[in-house]
């Protein structure tokens, strides 16, 4: 593991370099092909070294990470090719990276809380240095203080339970906090409010609208992961607790995706949409983690990974129609299967895949989640129902609408995708329909 940090590390110099933006690239896309040889098939921790190690768990959300950052920076051509600060860009973006990887990479639950909360920081600059509209100031205002509103009573729990326990290794912890509510609302609260939980999911529409492209990927891709794989890790801690109160988080859950879904059929903004939509998928990963067994942990796992790849790639297509239009409203991206009628196709893979169509990673996750939720108690059976009929609705509702009907009258001339991003795209789906053969590395046992 400090292998690849040091890697990361001796890449702060090359971003510097002039025309050095595509050799970055190059080279985080070498890392995630080496990261690759890395894996680790059991739950079991391995490559142990100082504070840091890798389980079936933390390799996949790693390896997405390298993933995502290496597409981010092929994204955002348009920062290299008109100058905005793209070294700058390419810092930030390995920082973000950097920071990430030892969030992932930590055994130590205080040191997960330090880079978790680092990785705040980057992304801030992402959103409020390279955003489109005045409005991404209260937008990164908003994610900055719903973050840290939620984690710093975590921080006061971690103390406690350092002070308790005298450890903070992953692997040494011991159920014992089975009538501590506080500790337990402590733990979890900030991890809710990552993934985002209804009623505290505001800041993420938000965020999303006014990030750019590569903000949107990072969000969307890794950043709501966090707060899934924080749950995973310290719930060890108050399993019997969790039996008696899950059951509110869960009815939170089922409840508010429910509603996000019809949300999701107001909004004219493409990036809105697919943010909601964002929401809409994280309540089902919620309640699987909720039902905390094996099964559930697994199902979730695999639905975060999916919805990694297929959320970044409809943030991509939409990023693509809107440097066409100069426009995310559907209304002015409408009949787009005539102006680009190649793209029209990868808007059909990814909305499919939105929608958990075989063979995407997320129809395993959502399989494995509905037997999960339904065996926790059969009444989750009418939400979960209606959770996957209004994600095909909203699916659906987002690519009709952008690919048919009449073109808007202002669009005169015809300029299909470049080779950029065809390949930005096919490495968005592939990875997300290939894995699917693999499904036993997903299985957290």
């Amino acid at each position: 593991m400090m292998g690849m940090l040091i890697s990361l590390l001796f890449l702060i110099p090359l971003c510097f370099l002039l025309k050095s933006y595509w050799l970055v690239q190059g080279l985080f896309f070498m890392l995630s092909f080496i990261f690759m040889f890395y894996v680790q098939p059991t739950s079991m921790f391995c490559y142990l070294s100082y504070f840091m190690g890798v389980d079936s768990m933390s390799f996949g959300l790693i390896l997405l990470t390298f993933w995502i950052c290496s597409l981010m920076l092929v994204a955002s051509e348009s920062i290299y090719r008109f100058g905005y600060s793209d070294f700058f860009f390419v810092f930030n973006i390995l920082i973000l990276l950097l920071l990430l990887y030892m969030t992932f990479c930590s055994l130590n639950l205080f040191y997960f809380y330090l880079f978790f909360e680092s990785s705040l920081i980057p992304t801030l600059f992402l959103i409020v240095g390279w955003g489109y509209q005045p409005e991404r100031l209260q937008a990164g205002v908003y994610l900055l203080f719903y973050t840290l509103f939620a984690s710093l009573p975590m921080l006061v729990g971690i103390f406690y339970l350092y002070n308790d326990f005298g450890n903070l290794m992953y692997f040494m912890f011991l159920e014992d906090y089975s009538f501590n509510y506080l500790f337990y609302l402590a733990m979890l609260f900030a991890f809710l409010v990552k993934m985002p939980m209804f009623l505290v999911h505001l800041w993420l529409p938000k965020a999303h609208v006014e990030a750019p492209i590569s903000g949107s990927m990072i969000l969307a891709g890794i950043l709501l992961k966090l707060g899934g794989y924080g749950m995973i890790r310290v719930f060890k801690l108050f399993i019997s607790l969790g039996l008696g109160l899950d059951i509110i988080w869960l009815v939170i859950s089922l409840v508010g995706g429910f509603l996000v879904s019809l949300v999701c059929l107001r909004q004219v903004d493409l990036k809105s949409l697919i943010a909601y939509s964002s929401v809409s998928h994280m309540s089902l990963v919620i309640a699987g983690i909720m039902t905390m067994t094996c099964w559930g942990m697994s199902g979730s796992y695999i639905l975060m990974i999916g919805h990694g790849l297929c959320s970044s790639g409809l943030f991509c297509l939409a990023n693509i129609s809107y440097e066409r239009t100069g426009s995310r409203s559907l209304f002015i991206n409408k009949g787009m299967m005539n102006f680009m009628p190649s793209m029209c196709l990868w808007w059909f893979l990814l909305s499919s895949s939105n929608m958990a169509a075989p063979p995407s990673l997320n129809l395993l996750g959502e399989i494995s989640l509905l037997n999960t939720v339904v065996s926790w108690s059969w009444v989750t059976m009418f939400f979960l129902g209606l959770l996957s009929f209004f994600s095909a609705v909203y699916s659906l509702y987002l690519y009709s609408y952008s690919q048919h009907g009449y073109l808007y009258s202002g669009l005169y001339s015809y300029y299909n995708g470049s080779l950029r991003e065809f390949i930005l795209l096919m490495l968005h789906w592939v990875p997300l329909n290939i894995l699917l053969l693999s499904g036993d590395y997903f299985v957290l046992v």
